[in-house]
């Protein structure tokens, strides 16, 4: 291990006990007053009062391209003191990019939990590893910035969310379009002040998936952990391939296209689209969950009771439409073939947004019926504004963390929404309709899919269930 031995535990705890004491009292100084818009070049109270001892440390689990980009939106407030990968080539890259190589390397995540001195995590791994170490992370005291999607399963959903309850821990998914004032929230704002009438249809357009060659045997690169990269998986070979300068493989990035490590677009761009559709009807008043799910997807390779009969290409959905029927009449439509965004009827008009626009006849009229000047704080939870998009998403965690209160982004709205992904996933796995108990979280009358609810993990790699470090 690469453990810093001229900073012993015991300084470093007393190091650690002194800057969090710090981060209480001084936490009314540094927040920022609410705001009706971002600003992005105006000096707040905030970063005017901040100081070096202002800034906390951060362990990074996971380090490739996501959390690269993550801690550069973020680095102005942050001191990176150790990374885990089981890649060493990306963790050693990434120790060098953000503290000059100073920061501690580990191949093994859990040095990083065992710390007094880190202030807060940073998950950035595949979609198989986020449940495991985000709990164990609560349970060590660590409050926790998570990529989405959280899960992989609905049962990892509620263990997360009970582990949250009982530890109180400040958790943001890395859902940033939820801290996209000029599109994501500003449409928000729009619904909750009634703009668009009862809404009767939100839909996700999310794209396909890719699919691939057959993807060969090959051997694992020499810094790559190939056993630990799996994880809670079952144990596979690696693949890997390169053809006409696209490389294919079930290891980094083409993780997503693999049942086995993701849900596919389902869960990659659903974890933020359906997440939008999801905020727009609990701000319509549509509180209770969905009834049912239907719907077509097209694979890559045949499918035998809900598993990929083929190993050796991408086999998630490359094609699909569901529709979810909510209480009231109202359907959430979830697919792949028209203009990737969020599209919202209502008795009163329709708006359509993505990352790029905002559009629909109620944005037009905003310009002789503008919001009210405190829409848009008032559906970002009252919390301060001072940026937008990702970087704003990180200073809200930070924010939380000092305050101690709920992040815009927080794990019960979330697995609320990822549920839906998940039984889409089901759905286009079994191919039939499923109805849904949402007290429950089970659904109804289909012992099959209910075995999808969960996945049995690895021997070696199940989560560690330990009691809750208090802080």
């Amino acid at each position: 291990m690469n453990r810093n031995e001229n900073a012993p535990s015991t300084e470093r705890s007393l190091q650690a006990n002194g800057r969090r004491e710090f981060l209480k009292t001084s936490a009314a100084v540094g927040a920022a007053t609410s705001a009706p818009y971002f600003f992005s070049s105006s000096k707040t109270q905030a970063a005017e009062t901040q100081s070096k001892n202002d800034r906390m440390t951060i362990g990074v689990i996971g380090a490739g391209g996501m959390a690269t980009g993550n801690i550069d939106s973020a680095k102005e407030w942050l001191d990176v003191v150790a990374v885990a990968d089981v890649d060493k080539g990306r963790s050693d890259k990434f120790s060098k990019r953000f503290s000059d190589g100073k920061a501690d390397v580990y191949e093994d995540y859990r040095e990083i939990l065992d710390r007094d001195d880190i202030d807060v995590i940073h998950i950035a791994t595949p979609d198989h590893w986020h449940t495991k170490p985000l709990v164990e992370a609560m349970l060590a005291g660590k409050d926790v910035y998570c990529e989405k999607p959280l899960t992989l399963t609905i049962d990892e959903g509620k263990l997360i969310r009970k582990v949250q309850k009982d530890t109180g821990r400040i958790v943001q998914v890395g859902t940033q379009q939820r801290s996209t004032f000029h599109l994501f929230v500003k449409a928000m704002a729009m619904v909750a002040e009634g703009r668009l009438g009862k809404i009767t249809q939100v839909q996700a357009a999310i794209g396909g998936a890719p699919t691939s060659p057959e993807i060969p045997v090959a051997e694992v690169p020499e810094n790559l952990n190939w056993d630990r990269w799996l994880g809670p998986a079952p144990k596979v070979d690696y693949r890997y391939m390169k053809k006409a300068k696209q490389a294919h493989t079930n290891c980094h990035y083409e993780f997503r296209w693999w049942y086995e490590y993701s849900g596919g677009k389902l869960t990659d761009w659903g974890a933020h689209h359906v997440d939008i559709c999801n905020w727009a009807l609990k701000l319509n008043g549509q509180t209770e969950g969905p009834l049912s799910i239907s719907g077509t997807a097209k694979h890559p390779v045949d499918f035998q009771d809900g598993f990929p009969v083929q190993n050796d290409r991408y086999n998630t959905a490359t094609g699909f439409q569901f529709n979810v029927k909510y209480p009231g009449n109202t359907e959430m439509i979830i697919r792949n073939d028209t203009d990737n965004g969020v599209l919202i009827t209502g008795t009163q008009g329709k708006i359509f947004v993505n990352r790029g626009k905002l559009v629909g006849k109620p944005v037009e009229d905003l310009a002789s019926n503008p919001l009210p000047e405190d829409a848009i704080s008032k559906v970002y939870k009252g919390l301060p504004m001072e940026h937008n998009g990702r970087k704003q998403h990180w200073a809200n965690f930070l924010h939380c963390v000092r305050e101690r209160k709920e992040p815009i982004s927080d794990v019960h709205s979330h697995m609320e929404m990822l549920n839906v992904c998940h039984l889409a996933g089901i759905t286009a796995r079994l191919g039939r309709d499923l109805k849904w108990d949402d007290s429950a979280e089970q659904i109804v009358g289909d012992e099959e899919a209910n075995s999808f609810l969960a996945r049995p993990y690895r021997e070696g790699y199940e989560i560690e269930m330990r009691k809750p470090v208090k802080s």
